[in-house]
């Protein structure tokens, strides 16, 4: 194993945690869940 396959396993796993990110961020599940985190700036006390 050497230095490129190492740096093509590493953007792999990079690249796999991106798309992991994404689709947890873009899921329907946690959609209420950033709606009230995105009020939270605009309400008064």
């Amino acid at each position: 194993m050497d230095i490129t396959t190492l740096r093509i396993v590493a953007t792999l796993a990079a690249f796999a945690t991106f798309i992991g990110i994404v689709i947890w961020a873009w899921s329907r599940g946690n959609k209420e869940r950033f709606e009230e985190a995105a009020r939270l700036p605009f309400e008064q006390d």
